[in-house]
Order: structure tokens, then C-alpha cells, then sequence
């Protein structure tokens, strides 16, 4: 993986998305820290300054590690946690041999820290950072430049740790915007192909079954037509919570299309998950929505079989949820087992199958 890649080459998927961009910013604080630091060597080595010298090859040797592991094998070596480590130790150790000439590599030092590391550890660093700097100001500098040291630092980490803060809760929430459907909170279709691929790999790896149910809402056409688009949109939303109510923790809910949805089931056999798919037909069915507003709903059943690709699963629910519509809708279908195929490759997703 090439960590300077764009965005849309490095994944689809939102999460990973934000992932590569973490990566991006390991990648290009090292390369330009190394920049920085590595002619640092030799000037400390003239001065006699051997000890700090040879933080300092430790730190270029660090980051070295970190942009060659990034970039040939996209790992991200030791967590990154060399990095903030000896950025501490050298610009502590260098303000107090070499005053303020060293003094300087403290505030890049602190900022770096919250881009390197969890919010929690980059706090409890820097205040471990702030308590060494402010003790060896008080041994170095007059006591005017004591606070004046401590307190320009100390607003340094604080302005920081809060911008990271702010766009620790930015990712996250784009994130849950870029992965789930705004109307209902079901998941969307960025983290389908993802989840599914996952569920294939258990089953490859561990012997562990998985099934996906497709369900499909009869005739939601007339009720946007006969009763509007904004009780349609609240049916949706009170069929979301119907269904979430009697999932548990591990299944996944999705709306992949204008009134279907997709319930991946992992650790369910087949019969299990048709089981499940009657339930749920049957609570859809039991009350009206929205008071008068009568619902039924198809559905389709499949369990995911060794060697198939996620498209290939999700195509064989589909045609069964196709099957279950031509016989007159309320039911459930069962997808038939895949006949085995030499050499398939990845499709694309199927069409669903609309009420």
C-alpha cells in the first residue's frame, strides 16, 4: 500500500477511508521530522554532545522504520509509540545541555504527540512532557523565563490536545454519516461488500456459518401513493425499530434500497436465520403502521457456502427474494445451494428486487 495514495485508492469503505488519512499524517510527520532532525546529528557530534547525537540516530533510524514499514508493507511500526518517546527525551535532554537552542524542538515535539497517538496517551505524554520541561527551565533559565516557558508550552499542549479533540469527534461522526442511512440508522451500502467479505473469511478460515436475510416491504409504492412520502418515511423508520428489536447485538441492519433491507446473521445456519425471517414477517404483519396503515413484507433466506464471493451470495438471497414476490408476497424463501463453479470472479452487486 502506497500511504500517499488518494483516498478513493486506498478504500471505498469510510472507516478505512479515515484510516488512510491517519496514515498519511504518520507517513509525512515522520519524512519531514526526519528532514529536520537527521542534519541535527552531525552538529550535535561536532559539539561533543555524543549522548544527544545519538538519540537523535535513534529517532532518524525510528522514523525511517516507520516510512519504510508504511510504505512496502502498510504497517505502522510499533504503533508509532518510538516516535513521541525519544521527541520528549531529545528536547528535554537538549533544552538542558544546550538552553534555548533546544528549547525550541519542544513545542513541534508536544503538537506531534496528539497527531501520533490516542487522545488519552498523548494527554498523559504531554503532561509527563510539560512537568520535565518546567523542571529543567527552573534549572536552566531565570526564573522570568521559567513561566514564561511553562505557561506558553502548557497553552501549546492545551490548544492542541483540543483541535484534536475536535477532529477526533469530526472523524467519527462523518464517519457514522458516511456508513449509515440518515432516515432510518440502519447501515448503508458503503460497509456491505466489507461485511460480507468478513463473514465469507469466517467461513473459509473457521468452519463458521453465516446467513443474510433480505426483506422487502409489498406494495410500498401505494403507500407513498395513497397516505404520502412523509408516511412512507415514518413506516420505514418504525419498520427499522421492528426489526432492530429483535436482533441481537452481533447482527448488522441495513437499508440498501428504497424499502429493503439486508440482516447479516453471523454464527446462524440457514434454518436458524428462515426461522428469524418468519418472525419478522409475522411483527410486520401483527399491527398496523402509523395506526391504519397495514404492512406485509417478503423475504429471502441464504447461508453463505465455502468458495462463493459476497456478490454470489448476495445474488442468490436476491433471486430468492424475487421467488418469494412471485408467489404472491408475506413468505419467506429459502435461496438453493450454489452449484459449484471453477474460476468465478467478483461480480458486481445485483439489482434488489423491488415491491
Amino acid at each position: 500500500m502506497n500511504p500517499l495514495a488518494t483516498t478513493d485508492n486506498l478504500a471505498t469503505n469510510p472507516t478505512l477511508a479515515v484510516l488512510g488519512f491517519k496514515r498519511q499524517i504518520v507517513y509525512h510527520l515522520h519524512f519531514w521530522a526526519f528532514i529536520a532532525v537527521a542534519p541535527l546529528v552531525m552538529v550535535q557530534w561536532q559539539k561533543g554532545n555524543v549522548l544527544l547525537a545519538l538519540l537523535l540516530v535513534l529517532f532518524c533510524l525510528n522514523a525511517v522504520a516507520v516510512i519504510a514499514f508504511l510504505r512496502f508493507r502498510g504497517i505502522y511500526f510499533l504503533q508509532g509509540r518510538l516516535f513521541p518517546t525519544l521527541a520528549v527525551v531529545c528536547a528535554v535532554y537538549s533544552t538542558l545541555i544546550n538552553g534555548h537552542a533546544g528549547l525550541y524542538w519542544a513545542y513541534p515535539a508536544a503538537a506531534a504527540l496528539f497527531f501520533l497517538l490516542p487522545l488519552k496517551e498523548a494527554t498523559a505524554s504531554n503532561i509527563v512532557f510539560l512537568v520535565s520541561m518546567s523542571v529543567v527551565s527552573f534549572i536552566t533559565f531565570p526564573e522570568a523565563d521559567f513561566w514564561r516557558i511553562t505557561f506558553s508550552l502548557g497553552l501549546t499542549c492545551l490548544f492542541v490536545m483540543i483541535f484534536a479533540w475536535l477532529v477526533g469527534r469530526l472523524q467519527v461522526e462523518l464517519t457514522r454519516l458516511a456508513t449509515t442511512d440518515p432516515l432510518t440508522g440502519c447501515l448503508n451500502r458503503s460497509q456491505l461488500a466489507d461485511i460480507l467479505n468478513g463473514q465469507i473469511q469466517m467461513r473459509e478460515r473457521y468452519e463458521r456459518v453465516s446467513s443474510l436475510i433480505l426483506l422487502d416491504l409489498d406494495y410500498f409504492k401505494t403507500i407513498n401513493d395513497q397516505w404520502g412520502h412523509l408516511a412512507g418515511d415514518k413506516v420505514l423508520t418504525e419498520m427499522a425499530l421492528r426489526l432492530r428489536s429483535r436482533l441481537r447485538e452481533s447482527d448488522q441492519l441495513f437499508r440498501i434500497g428504497g424499502e429493503e433491507f439486508m440482516i447479516v446473521l453471523p454464527e446462524t445456519r440457514q434454518k436458524d436465520a428462515d426461522v428469524l425471517a418468519n418472525q419478522l414477517l409475522t411483527s410486520i404483519s401483527a399491527r398496523p403502521f402509523l395506526e391504519d396503515i397495514k404492512v406485509t413484507a417478503s423475504a429471502s433466506v441464504a447461508e453463505v457456502s465455502k468458495g462463493e464471493t459476497w456478490s454470489v451470495w448476495l445474488n442468490r438471497a436476491d433471486q430468492a427474494l424475487y421467488e418469494a414476490k412471485s408467489r404472491g408476497r408475506n413468505q419467506v424463501v429459502n435461496a438453493a445451494r450454489p452449484l459449484p463453479v471453477v474460476g468465478r470472479g467478483a461480480e458486481d452487486m445485483p439489482d434488489s428486487a423491488s415491491g
